[in-house]
């Protein structure tokens, strides 16, 4: 059996992501709560989710400031005001040298503690946090922590910015197969739940996506012997300070 260890919060977070709405679904809870004991966080999202939604009236062109927009406010529900978009084409992202040098940019510039992604490994009990764009977000993020960023020769173009390597000390992914780590979010999960409704392009039945999150949540808190009737969210932790 796993000896779950609860994430302690650390000074500076970066969160990358591959769409609007992932951080929502995946940590809403546990950015809220860092963000209440003084945690820096800032995002990067790395596509504007253009191929997402459901409602076929919505003009195309239309969805990449709809889901900004949304992400946005969603950001503001738990305390994050630092976004960056990198406009990647949603549904078709790689884990490109040139998005490495991207993510990389970011961390040189945010030197955040800690770096929140997605798995980089498929997870076959959860097909849909699986998303072929997750998985080349978390790739990419990775590369970036090690060796990217913190490698003084990777990325030369980056030292004539200015930005000089950084090391990052900890990954910690959602969404990950095989999770070690969890956070306790009993007193943050309506924020969670409210960021999460935020992204209205998305969710064609808010009380079943409510339902289902709560669920979840509290099976995690079962799964890491929280006490009944609290929430958590959970992680695999590795180290790479």
């Amino acid at each position: 059996m796993t000896d779950f260890q609860e994430l302690e919060p650390v000074e500076r977070l970066l969160v990358v992501v591959a769409h609007p709405d992932d951080v929502d679904f995946g940590s809403a809870g546990t950015i809220a709560k860092w963000v209440s004991l003084g945690t820096q966080v800032a995002y990067c999202i790395v596509t504007d989710g253009d191929a997402g939604g459901f409602d076929l009236s919505v003009d195309r062109a239309e969805m990449p400031s709809i889901r900004r927009k949304e992400q946005a406010n969603a950001a503001n529900v738990v305390g994050v005001s630092e976004l960056a978009f990198l406009a990647y084409k949603d549904g078709e992202l790689e884990p490109t040298i040139g998005l490495r040098r991207d993510i990389s940019r970011k961390i040189r510039q945010f030197r955040p503690n800690r770096l929140l992604c997605q798995s980089a490994e498929r997870n076959y009990e959860r097909i849909y946090a699986s998303h072929p764009d997750h998985l080349a977000a978390a790739e990419a993020a990775l590369c970036a922590v090690y060796p990217d960023a913190r490698n003084p020769f990777a990325f030369p173009e980056l030292l004539a910015e200015g930005l000089e390597a950084y090391s990052v000390n900890d990954v910690v992914m959602q969404a990950s197969p095989n999770p070690n780590s969890f956070t306790d979010i009993t007193g943050f999960v309506e924020k969670k739940l409210a960021a999460i409704l935020e992204h209205k392009s998305q969710i064609s039945n808010p009380g079943e996506t409510v339902e289902f999150v709560t669920s979840w949540l509290s099976a995690s808190a079962d799964l890491v012997g929280l006490p009944k009737g609290s929430f958590a969210e959970m992680y695999q932790r590795v180290s790479t300070g």
